[in-house]
């Protein structure tokens, strides 16, 4: 029988998430109790986490933990607040959150070598938002205001997280992915959020190899210390939250999966 294994990053304690079945890390500052899993032995990027927020683990786990692992073993990321579910659920309540968050490998999974989140779309932004945030944008194509079709993954991108950016970012890339990366970006209005996937070893090694390779590259062009405010502070992970589509769309099979949001606000 399929078995899985989900880790669930947080740089903060959280009782609701100890009592729903997942490997809980924790990133960040704050000193974490045994329970959770830490960043700090082996080889870790835990200095650079103000930037790369949950990648942190997910280094850490690429270099210390994946190769101990079968190469049957589905193999799951999620974050707090965000999580796998076994079918599509509105959930309201943490006792539903706990009844229907994602147990075990589902029978449909056979055919698959990945699964990714069900994509969010991001065109169609409100239009005092274009207006105020990609100036640039329209400035060098006025048409983008009512071309849905340019309402794009680039648009979003300079929009929230700088002008450019993603452009010169994919400049880091192999030739071949440059090009290939760069089309996506242009012509998609959605993509696969979170940095969450499931998938198998020998994949997941792939995946970090090539994520980490190109983000690595990328702090020459855009460093660690002059990264501030919201919009840019995690710009690694923003990154990365796009390339992940982009990769394995490109490099697997691939099925798109239920997930939620949600926070539990009480204390207990």
């Amino acid at each position: 029988m399929a078995k899985i294994k989900i880790y669930c990053v947080t740089n903060v304690e959280l009782k609701y998430l100890e009592k729903l079945n997942l490997n809980l890390a924790g990133v960040g500052n704050k000193k974490f109790k045994k329970k959770y899993i830490s960043c700090l032995s082996g080889k870790n990027i835990q200095s650079k986490e103000r930037n790369y927020s949950e990648l942190t683990f997910h280094y850490w786990f690429w270099k210390n933990e994946l190769k101990k692992l079968d190469k049957n073993l589905w193999v799951g990321f999620c974050q707090k607040r965000r999580f796998w579910l076994q079918s599509k659920k509105k959930i309201v309540s943490f006792k539903q959150l706990k009844k229907y968050i994602l147990k075990k490998p589902p029978k449909k999974w056979t055919d698959y070598e990945s699964i990714i989140c069900e994509p969010i779309k991001i065109d169609n932004p409100k239009r005092m938002k274009l207006l105020k945030r990609g100036y640039k944008n329209l400035l060098k194509d006025p048409s983008i205001i009512y071309d849905k079709k340019k309402q794009n993954i680039k648009l979003h991108f300079d929009m929230h997280h700088g002008f450019g950016i993603l452009d010169k970012a994919i400049n880091h890339l192999k030739k071949n992915d440059r090009m290939l990366f760069r089309k996506f970006v242009n012509e998609n209005s959605s993509f696969n959020p979170h940095i969450m996937f499931i998938s198998k070893k020998k994949l997941i090694d792939k995946w970090f190899k090539s994520l980490f390779s190109w983000l690595f590259s990328c702090e020459k062009e855009f460093g660690l210390k002059n990264l501030k405010g919201y919009d840019q502070r995690r710009l690694y992970a923003y990154l990365a939250e796009r390339y992940l589509s982009f990769w394995f769309k490109k490099n697997t099979k691939y099925l798109e999966w239920y997930w939620t949001f949600f926070e539990k606000k009480s204390k207990s």
